[in-house]
């Protein structure tokens, strides 16, 4: 079921995120120190491209305040504006029945757009 899913998340609209996430991650990645903010990035597109079956879980390790300080400039650079427009498509997809499983994984990626420092794609 994951598959037929997310072929279909693939077909109408997922591999088009994902490959402006992928873009926007390689832009990031020219400075050094936009280097990190490239690899969360990167940590979207993953997702973008493959929603369901992928679950976002906290990180293994103590991230501490250094991932506090990055998510805080994450949301300043791009962050908020991200996870508005996932928030706004997670609330068009989830009028219609259909769009109900769409819309969660809008919810999904919003989360991660929120918070991509200290978590991690299983």
């Amino acid at each position: 079921m994951n598959l037929f899913l997310n072929i279909i998340w693939a077909v109408f609209g997922g591999l088009m995120i994902a490959v402006e996430y992928i873009v926007s991650s390689l832009c990031m990645m020219i400075t050094i120190i936009g280097i990190p903010f490239g690899l969360q990035t990167l940590k979207l597109a993953i997702v973008a491209l493959w929603p369901f079956g992928t679950n976002v879980v906290p990180s293994g390790f103590p991230s501490g305040c250094l991932a506090g300080l990055m998510n805080v400039i994450w949301w300043i650079v791009g962050g908020i504006p991200i996870a508005l427009t996932h928030l706004g498509w997670g609330i068009i997809l989830c009028i219609t029945i259909i769009g109900i499983p769409f819309g969660m994984q809008h919810f999904k990626l919003m989360k991660l757009a929120l918070f991509p420092f200290g978590k991690d794609i299983q």
